[in-house]
This record gives structure tokens, sequence and C-alpha cells, in this order.
């Protein structure tokens, strides 16, 4: 998807651009797999902030997306690729062949027209969904579940994509993005390919009002803060802190050990992601 960049009109165009969505074929979600959804500002149900530099969003609506693809040998065709405001990639809006509608993120290659379905025994084409265990080694897949039924939970970002390198009896191992090496249940299930929309990581928001639009409000420094908003806080003038940089609750910000030393996830971790930018930059 190529980036569109505006001529300098004003302070906020200069350094900005945008996606060009010339590939999405429709505007308007389908009515029956949406919902309101209300912005909470990162609050809890008794007012107190939890979620801190969290604001009001833009207003949306949330498209209900299949994440379970549990619709086994019943093809569904490709009719629309749309636009989702709640994440990153986009949606690919299925028609069954029982006449059930319905969501699913959509992959890079797949387009309008094109079928896909989900089970064991399916072709590993892009955009079906099959168990780990009947899925080729080597091949790239997203969505993936953590556990059997629950519905795919992690790769789900644009751009993204793990690669299935082997199987060891129950389970298959997988390469995250992060470059974690993981144990999974051959039971759960996964989509093939590698999801779509990669050029969103390379644009630029030019102005803080459009992420404002998303819900974030501006973040500001620890040691700018008082003393009793803050462990770094206070001070005459600029300080730097005089201690590791941490969290309002004195949690290490960077480069500290957060994950717990008994977590019963530890088990399924083979290979730990290495330390810096968790993310790895999408192949075209």
């Amino acid at each position: 998807m190529p980036i569109k960049v505006y001529n300098p009109t004003s302070p906020g165009r200069r350094n900005s651009s945008v996606l060009d969505y010339s590939h999405i074929s429709r505007k308007a979600p389908e009515k029956s797999l949406t919902r309101r959804i209300k912005s909470s500002s990162g609050r809890n149900s008794f007012g107190h902030v939890t979620s801190r530099f969290r604001g009001e969003w833009h207003r949306r609506l949330y498209r209900t997306i299949d994440f379970r693809r549990t619709k086994d040998g019943v093809p569904a065709k490709v009719v629309a690729i749309e636009y989702d405001p709640n994440r990153t990639c986009d949606i690919a809006l299925l028609h069954y062949a029982d006449g059930e509608k319905s969501y699913i993120l959509a992959p890079r290659g797949l387009e309008i027209g094109m079928t896909v379905v989900s089970g064991a025994r399916v072709d590993p084409n892009v955009g079906n969904a099959m168990p780990l265990g009947s899925i080729p080694l080597g091949l790239q897949v997203h969505n993936v579940e953590l556990q059997p039924g629950r519905g795919g939970q992690i790769v789900r970002s644009a751009g993204m994509t793990a690669q299935l390198m082997a199987r060891d009896g129950e389970y298959a191992i997988l390469v995250l993005p992060s470059g974690e090496q993981r144990r999974v249940n051959v039971h759960c299930r996964a989509t093939i390919g590698q999801l779509g929309n990669i050029d969103w990581q390379n644009v630029r928001w030019g102005k803080a009002g459009r992420t404002r639009f998303l819900g974030r409000r501006p973040h500001n420094r620890g040691t700018a803060q008082n003393p009793v908003a803050h462990p770094m806080g206070g001070g005459e003038g600029r300080t730097g802190g005089g201690r590791h940089p941490c969290s309002p609750t004195g949690l290490l910000a960077k480069g500290g050990k957060t994950r717990k030393r008994k977590a019963r996830s530890n088990q399924f971790i083979l290979r730990r992601r290495k330390p810096g930018k968790h993310v790895q930059q999408a192949t075209v």
C-alpha cells in the first residue's frame, strides 16, 4: 500500500503522511457485525486512573472479528476489504456458503473473490485457518492461538508474521515477530500468511492532534513532576533523576526484568526475545 504525502500547507501537514486506501473496496461496515464502544480514558469503574496518558478518542464502531475460525469445511467468499479503526491491519468481510457473515484479519495477498476455508484437512492457502499440527513446516502464519479453542491472541498487528519451525510431540515451535521462540500446542489454530497493511509502520503522524484522535494523551517525564507524583520528581531546576528510570510505583522502566520467575508460561519459551526494539521489520 503506497503512502501519500501532502504539500506542506500548514505546520502539521509539513511532516505528516497518510496511507493510500485505494485498495479499500467498502467504506461502510457490515451493520450486523458492529457495536458501539465507549472510551474509558484509562479509568476503572470507580473513576480512578489505572492506565496513564489515555483520553477520549474519536467515536468509532467496533467490528466483531472472528478470531476462532471454527466453521470447519464451510467455504467463505471474500466480499470486501475494509478499514478497521480499532486495529492497524485491514479486515476482510466473508460470506459463508450457509449465509453467515463474519470479519477476519486480512492477510497480504487476499483479494476480493477468493475463497477461504478452515479445518484440519484444507489446503495451506493464504487466509485458510488450520491447526498447527496440519500446517507444513516453514510457512508464515498469523492470528495464533495460545490455548485450543480460545481464539487467536498473538501476531495480529499490521505486517506481522510468525514462522512455524518444527514440531516436537504435542507442541509446535514458532518464531514470533519479537524473535522469541515459543512452544504452542499443535491443536491451536493459526491462519496462513502474513498480515497486510505493511506500510502502516512508515506513517508519520505529523502533529499531536492525530495521536489524540487515537486516545493518547501527552506523556510527561517523571523528572518534570512533583515528588508526590513520581519517585523521580522534585529538585531545583532540571535534574537527572537521581536514580534509575522507573514508573510512579518504582518499577524499573529501562532494561529491568519485569517477568515473574514462576510464571506458568515460562516453560513454553525456548528462546527469549532480545532486548531493545521488539518488533521485526516487515519484509516486502
